[in-house]
This record gives structure tokens, sequence and C-alpha cells, in this order.
């Protein structure tokens, strides 16, 4: 069974984000992809939504 888990980060920097890929990474779950929220008045996005996949038995 494939399961999947998303994490929301609400303060977006490359620390953050390389922070959470290495936990959830360690616990098993494999990157699956990263989505960036933004706002129309700033360049940086203002969440990101970072995506994991693992199989895990029935």
């Amino acid at each position: 069974m494939l399961r999947y888990r998303v994490i929301e980060l609400g303060l977006v920097t490359s620390e953050e984000i390389e922070a959470a890929v290495n936990r959830e990474v360690k616990d098993g779950w494999a990157l699956d992809g990263i989505h960036f929220a933004m706002r129309e008045s700033s360049k940086r996005p203002s969440m990101a939504f970072i995506f994991f996949k693992k199989d895990s038995p029935e």
C-alpha cells in the first residue's frame, strides 16, 4: 500500500526545507515533490508544501 505525507512550511528558507526533508527521509519517506505558494506582492514563497511517499505493508 502506498502512503503519502505532506509537510507544510510557513517559514520558507533553504535551512527549513533541508531540515524537513532530512527528517522525513531518515524516517523512511521518499521525497515526491515540493510546491510553493506565492503572494502577488512578493517574489519569495509564503509557504511550501513538501510531499513524501512510502510503501508500507497493508
